[in-house]
C-alpha cells in the first residue's frame, strides 16, 4: 500500500515494497523489521543487495508509527528527486565541472541551503552518501527553494569511488578544512573542481581529507574556530564563481 503526507511518500507491505522497486522507483531508504523473515523477506532483501538501496532494520514501533495499514514489516520511503548517476554527470561536463561533495553532512537545512548557493552559483551536481546524510524530503526540498529539483543530485555507495573518478576526468579534489594550509582564494578554481564538504560535528573524514588534493581553509578572526557547514559551502562556491567570472571577461 501507498500513502502521502505533508512530509514524504511511503509505500508499505512486502509485495508493494518488491513491486516499487522492479518498478524502477526512487527509493530512499527502506526500514525493515529487526528479524523479519520468511520467503517474501529474503526475495526484498534479494532487491536491495542487487539494487544497491539503503535500508535499516527497525523496531516494529518505528515501522507502526510511519504506516497506518498493515506494514509486514516493512515501510520504504520514496524519494522526491530523481537521483543522476555521477559517471555521466562526469562525463558530459568534465572540463567545466563544479561539483559538491557532502561528505556525511546529517542536517535536512543544510543540505538545502548548500542545494540552494550551489544551484545560485552554477555549480554542476550535487553528490552524497547512501548512507550517513541527510535525507533528500520535502524539508530539505523547501529549505533549497527548489534547488533540489534543479541541480542534479548523485547518491553514491562509495565516496572515495567518486573522488577517484573524479580525479581520472581531470579534476582536483579541493577539501574545505580549517586545518588546511591554503586560503581559500590561493586555489585554482578556474580548473574542474571537486569541492569536498564535511560533516557539521566531524567534518570531512580523514579519508577523504588524504585523499583531496588541495586542503583549503576560510580565514578566522573571532575565538569561534569553524563556521556552519552551509555557510562555508557558499563562501567557498562564490569564490569558484568570481574566479571563474574573471577569467571570462
Amino acid at each position: 500500500m501507498e500513502k502521502t503526507n505533508n512530509r514524504q511518500q511511503t509505500i508499505y507491505g512486502l509485495r508493494p515494497v518488491i513491486e516499487a522497486i522492479d518498478s524502477g522507483a526512487q527509493i530512499e531508504r527502506i526500514f525493515i523489521q529487526n528479524a523479519l523473515a520468511g520467503p517474501l523477506a529474503n526475495e526484498l532483501k534479494s532487491h536491495i543487495r542487487e539494487r544497491q538501496i539503503p535500508f535499516q532494520y527497525v523496531p516494529v514501533e518505528k515501522l507502526n508509527r510511519m504506516a497506518s495499514g498493515n506494514h509486514q514489516g516493512v515501510v520504504a520511503t520514496i524519494a522526491p528527486v530523481k537521483y543522476q548517476n555521477f559517471i555521466d554527470i562526469i562525463e558530459n561536463h568534465s572540463d567545466t565541472a563544479l561539483i559538491v561533495l557532502l561528505d556525511h553532512v546529517t542536517d535536512v537545512r543544510n543540505m538545502g541551503a548548500i542545494a540552494r548557493t550551489a544551484e545560485c552559483a552554477g555549480a554542476t551536481a550535487l553528490v552524497v552518501p547512501d548512507h550517513g546524510s541527510a535525507a533528500i524530503n520535502d524539508d530539505a526540498i523547501k529549505t533549497s527553494s527548489g534547488a533540489l529539483l534543479r541541480l542534479p543530485v548523485c547518491r553514491e555507495q562509495n565516496l572515495k569511488t567518486v573522488v577517484n573518478l573524479a580525479k581520472q576526468y581531470g579534476l582536483q579534489g579541493v577539501a574545505a578544512t580549517e586545518k588546511g594550509a591554503e586560503l581559500y582564494t590561493e586555489v585554482d578554481f578556474s580548473q574542474p573542481t571537486l569541492l569536498i564538504m564535511g560533516a557539521e560535528e566531524t567534518g570531512i573524514s580523514p579519508e577523504m581529507m588524504r585523499m583531496a588534493d588541495v586542503r583549503a581553509k576560510l580565514p578566522m578572526k573571532g575565538e569561534i574556530q569553524s563556521l556552519n557547514v552551509s555557510v562555508a559551502a557558499g563562501v567557498f562556491l562564490y569564490e569558484v564563481l568570481r574566479q571563474r567570472s574573471i577569467e571570462k571577461c
